[in-house]
């Protein structure tokens, strides 16, 4: 790889890094062919963005964004490097959870580390944390349902007062006599 071509990679790495707020480093070490392909499909398939790079070049990509905000990352530089790019929090975690899980027998790929929002994950032991992280879309979710469980409750309390008034309302009707219809007891006027 010349250094043309580097810097064509390092750049294309960089506008990844910049677009995603979101990406995790893996190790596919041991994987077969087939495994790492059906690992990209499932990737595409999630809208996850599946980029194998050298470590080298990942680092510098890094760097030159913000050498402070991704320092904590650059320890887990080592080894194959697969990178996992995606809008979403926790669907990279998704993904290796549920691939680990197809095939029981490996316990690849590897969570290195990951970069979700500003904090900085490491270790493949954070695996568990990062499936459990919630989406924007899921907080917004159960925001709503907070704020309209108190308005259904008032909503229900008043309709149900209101039925209970009609019906209050009904039973006296019926007990009182019609004030426009005869009296049939009333003596005739002559």
């Amino acid at each position: 790889m010349n250094k043309d071509q580097k810097n064509e990679v390092i750049e294309l790495l960089k506008g990844k890094f910049a677009q995603y707020n979101n990406f995790y480093i893996t190790n596919t070490e041991s994987l077969t062919v087939a495994q790492v392909n059906h690992l990209r499909r499932v990737c595409f398939d999630k809208n996850v963005e599946m980029k194998v790079a050298k470590n080298t070049l990942i680092k510098k990509a890094l760097e030159s964004l913000d050498n402070e905000k991704y320092a904590g990352i650059y320890e887990a530089l080592n080894g194959v490097t697969a990178l996992m790019f995606s809008d979403s929090p926790k669907e990279p975690a998704l993904i290796i959870s549920t691939f680990r899980k197809e095939n029981a027998k490996l316990e690849k790929p590897v969570l290195k580390a990951a970069f979700v929002g500003e904090e900085i994950y490491l270790g493949d032991n954070q695996l568990a944390s990062l499936v459990k992280i919630k989406t924007k879309n899921e907080l917004i979710g159960e925001v709503i349902g907070l704020l309209q469980s108190p308005a259904k409750r008032v909503i229900a309390a008043l309709l149900e007062k209101g039925k209970k008034e009609e019906g209050g309302a009904a039973t006296a009707e019926a007990a009182a006599p019609a004030p426009d219809a005869p009296a049939s007891d009333a003596p005739a006027a002559e």
